[in-house]
């Protein structure tokens, strides 16, 4: 407001100002809700699946080694499933990929149907397609998406030419169904439309996978919404409205609150953030591979073959920014180069193993940081992105792991753990990715 628009002699009226205000209240309350302006951006909340306003924690209090455990488990699934999309089929055994559970980690509000039903959907961003479980699955949870309620769904047969972008297709009468899997879990769907939202922008005739059958369990329970590269992810089928660009920023494990936030649309986005070129893999199109470079501890730069790090589309070799794998993995010489240069700047304490942590100590220690060196980015971490801390507060682990070596893996994969409390952007339209400092938590 101007000094002008305060004079008594201003055409301004008490009623005029008095509405004026209401309506700027209005405006800051809408944008603090997240409101947005149609077409240009908008921001979503995000929590883990663990906070206290997720159904899908744990029911049982677990000790915090047989969590580290479970977790660490997962995310050795997780990595085969990824080793097993980077190549040809010649190359990395599908089967390899087949029989095991990956692990979203965080999830969203989803706003599905007309009128709209809200579920908790997985976010994994090294996926493409969305799986919703709908009335009448059988190995579904209780919680459903009721396809009768809604005035906007729609079968599609097998003519769309969304039937051509999912595997191996199966026509059945008049539908499009195909079978999948996704962790120790088989997914028969029907592939369906309807009108989908995360924030006030609704997506008409959104296409995704009407669970009909599942076994096994590692299907989310309220539906998985991926947000990687290919042509049915929610970033492709959003193109219009959000120009394939999102960034999200994922809060601590140990949060329990809803702060996480998923921003769509390049309007919002850090205007000064630092980026690193995407690269593509033609052969699995959906991940986003990044130059990794080098990596330093401390201040030193450690000796790491450049094969180990170099990006290779045939092999799928390279490094990845992953969602639903929690704790970072390092093809075998780049990792033991990296934790023998922790080791050694830590100290004379005696090192431990859990699980499939081999840098344990059981007493307080000083961590040096790890900076990953991309391409014209450099990224620090803390030590709350490397030291993963026992309940008690006793033992603390380097939170980095070797790449499985009972797959061929090739990949380097930046984990949840270590993108915590950075805003991560993904620019397709530009071919990049930046990485920001913000707290989250």
């Amino acid at each position: 407001m101007t000094s002008q628009s305060l004079n008594p002699q201003s055409s301004f009226s008490f009623a005029t100002m008095k509405a004026y205000l209401l309506s700027l209240a209005f405006l800051l309350c809408s944008l603090a809700q997240g409101l947005s302006t149609k077409g240009l951006g908008t921001t979503v909340k995000v929590f883990h699946v663990y906070s206290s306003q997720s159904p899908f924690r744990p029911s049982k209090t677990i000790s915090w080694e047989e969590s580290v455990l479970q977790t660490m488990a997962k995310d050795q699934a997780r990595l085969q499933f990824l080793s097993s999309l980077v190549a040809k089929k010649s190359v990395v055994p599908v089967a390899s990929g087949r029989g095991i559970i990956q692990s979203p980690s965080y999830i969203v509000k989803a706003k599905v149907g007309t009128p709209p039903q809200t579920l908790l959907m997985a976010l994994d961003n090294s996926y493409d397609a969305a799986w919703i479980p709908c009335k009448g699955c059988v190995g579904c949870s209780s919680t459903v998406f009721n396809t009768v309620k809604s005035t906007t769904f729609k079968t599609l047969g097998c003519g769309a030419p969304q039937c051509k972008q999912v595997t191996n297709p199966v026509c059945s009468g008049s539908t499009c169904t195909w079978n999948t899997t996704y962790g120790s879990s088989t997914i028969l769907s029907n592939l369906t439309q309807d009108r989908i939202a995360l924030s006030m922008d609704p997506v008409p005739n959104y296409a995704f996978g009407c669970i009909q059958k599942a076994t096994g369990s590692s299907v989310p329970p309220q539906g998985l919404l991926g947000f990687g590269r290919g042509p049915l992810s929610f970033l492709s089928q959003t193109q219009n409205l959000y120009k394939s660009t999102f960034s999200y920023c994922l809060p601590s494990f140990r949060t329990l609150n809803f702060s996480g936030s998923l921003r769509l649309g390049p309007v919002g986005q850090p205007p000064r953030i630092k980026t690193t070129p995407l690269l593509k893999n033609p052969r699995r199109s959906s991940l986003y591979y990044v130059n990794l470079n080098g990596i330093k501890v401390g201040r030193k730069i450690v000796d790491i073959p450049r094969s180990a790090l170099a990006f290779n589309p045939t092999t799928g070799a390279g490094t990845i920014f992953d969602s639903g794998t929690v704790f970072t993995r390092l093809v075998a010489p780049a990792y033991i180069a990296v934790r023998n240069e922790f080791r050694k700047r830590v100290g004379k304490a005696t090192v431990s193993s859990l699980g499939g942590f081999d840098t344990c100590y059981s007493v307080p220690i000083v961590a040096p940081t790890i900076t990953f060196m991309f391409s014209g980015l450099n990224v620090t971490m803390q030590p709350e992105n490397l030291l993963i801390h026992s309940t008690a507060g006793v033992t603390s682990c380097l939170a980095m792991a070797a790449a499985p070596d009972n797959v061929n893996s090739v990949l380097n994969v930046i984990a949840s753990m270590q993108q915590q409390n950075h805003r991560i952007l993904f620019d397709v339209p530009h071919s990049r990715l930046g990485v920001a400092r913000e707290q989250c938590s």
